[in-house]
């Protein structure tokens, strides 16, 4: 039963000392955490959601401070513990490190840079124990292994012993809530803990942090922009504008009666799995439509796909040695086997799938980073058909003004030394495309045409946002006029509203110059708003791959069923499984029923169920019962 309040935020307001001068953060916002109780703080990027969390745990940074308002911390589950005001104790003092880590803990947002890539897991998950409490190096571990086992790590000896490179990103985030937990805190702060995650992952964490909440008895406070991880966790919620609280309440008063305009936008910038075809998405801010092309770009008259993909087949040697000075033979693990498909000009097709199944491998091969071991890859334009697998680098070059890539990260594929007119002109000076002033107004004609204003061409990437560096990303991959548009995960790492704006800009784009787009993502909403057709991977090998209507509507491979169930809907009446999600029984191969199970290495043949939709089974008669 919850009684009384763990945390009460009262007034609090935070500034930043900047060379313009302050910069107000948090306005005087105000909530509380009921004690074993679940907080959604929720808002866009750079609303103070991080701002709050980082004042909470005394990790602002030193251009920042609290300038008023309080932070009360009560900790009722320790007896006889008083009132805290965290705001006004020293960050530096024992008595707030007595409680950071130990009654408050944190998960971070980004697990591999949170965790110290030179030491082992279990010595940074038993790190907070031997701070706060006087335990052997053997007691340490014991406790360290039963943490790891609590969080579902299946090995969680070798774990002890792994470094964060070893693990995947689902484990890294695993072993942050381990080392959240080992001193069973009263409160847990998860700072957007699943954004980068694939969905079936993302669905698991959420679990084991609800299964975690109700095992230890404490309270969890969420931060977030996404609205289906709110309604699947959440049972209050607080919405958050440029550091004010807009609208806070229960999550059913929330979902059911939303009051506050901005709450409304929010909710009309989630793409949903279930959204009606031709349904736009609703950013806050909208990209401005400027026709800078009167008219559409025709579509070339010729016949047939513009990309064919054929079998095409990669494979990498893992050493059987740590440094490669052993007898151990190297092992061959296949990344991509046997993958066929094809684009037609035009269209946009969404390869979706979990982290490791091959689909920026495939992706990398049709740009030709990676050379394919088997298969073809056959691009038809207007000189004729070319198989880019068989092609050297120098034979290379002339397609690669055809076929561009739209990056996952929209920072790190900037380079931060140069303008944004000169990573938007390099392009055409290696391909010796134009004078110096034909491309100045190339590069402003294409900065109208993503949103951002051309009179900022001379500025560098980090003086823009995520979603405006990531525009200019999409403006630098148009430059060369292609006909094909690789996106890998173009907008995995932004915000909801930020995303409804790239989203809408792709697709605005792809109508106007006839774009052929393959579109990478894990995030099967954003899928099912963009793409055309829908190609599903697992474990190197295409399962399923329909027009998207088909897929959707009646999906029939289990892993295909399993990645729709771990889609969180921003809707209190389609809650995740997270008994059946957490067994993830359905994203194992061996675990799938027939006809569709994976017994070695054999060929399993794709069905046609007609119309375009094909399915990966032994039996098509099966199938099609």
């Amino acid at each position: 039963m919850i009684q009384g309040n763990l945390l009460e935020v009262k007034d609090l307001a935070v500034e930043f000392a900047t060379p313009a001068g302050p910069l107000h953060a948090l306005k005087g916002i105000s909530f509380r955490v009921r004690q074993r109780s679940s907080v959604a703080l929720v808002g866009e990027s750079g609303s103070g959601k991080s701002v709050c969390a980082q004042a909470i745990m005394g990790l602002l940074p030193q251009i920042a401070r609290i300038t008023s308002g309080q932070i009360l911390f009560h900790d009722r589950q320790k007896a006889h513990a008083p009132i805290v005001d965290l705001a006004a104790l020293d960050t530096r003092s024992q008595a707030f490190r007595a409680i950071r880590g130990a009654r408050i803990s944190m998960i971070f947002q980004e697990p591999m840079t949170s965790l110290s890539p030179l030491h082992t897991i279990g010595n940074q998950v038993s790190e907070a124990l031997r701070l706060h409490e006087s335990l052997t190096t053997s007691e340490a571990e014991s406790r360290c292994l039963d943490v790891l086992k609590l969080v579902r790590f299946p090995d969680p000896k070798r774990t002890f012993r792994s470094y964060p490179f070893e693990l995947s990103g689902g484990l890294r985030q695993r072993a942050m809530i381990a080392m959240a937990l080992i001193c069973r805190p009263a409160l847990l702060v998860a700072d957007e803990p699943t954004t980068a995650l694939d969905v079936t992952v993302q669905a698991q964490i959420l679990g084991l942090v609800r299964e975690m909440q109700a095992e230890l008895g404490m309270a969890v406070l969420m931060i977030t922009h996404d609205m289906g991880v709110v309604a699947n966790v959440a049972e209050e919620v607080v919405v958050v504008y440029r550091g004010e609280v807009m609208e806070s309440g229960t999550a059913r008063d929330l979902f059911t009666a939303a009051s506050h305009p901005y709450l409304k936008a929010l909710m009309r910038a989630v793409p949903r799995v279930d959204a009606d075809p031709g349904e736009r998405l609703a950013p806050l801010v909208d990209v401005p439509r400027e026709a800078v092309w009167a008219a559409p770009k025709p579509v070339p008259a010729m016949t047939g796909p513009l990309l064919v993909v054929e079998d095409v087949v990669k494979r990498y040697a893992i050493r059987g040695d740590t440094f490669g000075f052993g007898s151990v033979k190297a092992e061959m693990v296949t990344a991509v086997d046997r993958v066929s498909f094809s684009i037609e000009r035009g269209e946009c097709l969404g390869l979706v799938g979990e982290s490791g199944c091959g689909k920026t491998t495939v992706a990398k091969m049709i740009m030709g980073a990676v050379d394919a071991d088997e298969g073809r890859i056959l691009f038809r334009d207007g000189s004729g058909e070319v198989d880019l697998a068989r092609l050297g680098d120098k034979a290379l070059v002339p397609y690669r003004r055809k076929i561009s890539y739209v990056f996952q990260d929209p920072f790190g594929s900037l380079d931060p030394r140069m303008s944004v007119l000169e990573a938007l002109i390099e392009p055409l000076g290696i391909h010796r495309l134009g004078t110096g002033s034909e491309r100045r107004a190339r590069a402003a004609e294409l900065m109208r045409r993503v949103g951002i204003d051309p009179r900022f061409l001379n500025r560098f990437p980090h003086s823009f946002s995520g979603g405006q560096r990531q525009r200019i990303g999409i403006g630098r991959a148009l430059i060369l006029e292609p006909e094909l548009v690789v996106c890998d995960e173009p907008v995995s790492a932004l915000d909801v509203s930020t995303r409804a704006q790239v989203l809408n800009l792709l697709k605005d784009l792809q109508a106007e110059l006839s774009l052929t787009l393959l579109f990478i993502s894990h995030d099967l909403a954003v899928v099912n708003y963009i793409a055309d057709r829908v190609a599903v991977m697992c474990r190197g090998r295409l399962v399923e791959i329909a027009p998207r209507e088909a897929l959707f509507r009646s999906p029939r491979h289990p892993y295909t069923k399993a990645l729709l169930a771990s889609v969180p809907h921003p809707d209190l009446g389609h809650p995740l499984d997270f008994k059946t999600i957490g067994q993830g029984q359905m994203t194992e191969p061996s675990a799938w029923p027939e006809p569709f199970h994976v017994e070695g290495a054999g060929p399993t043949p794709l069905v046609g169920l007609g119309g375009g939709h094909f399915v990966r089974a032994h039996d098509g008669a099966a199938v099609l019962a």
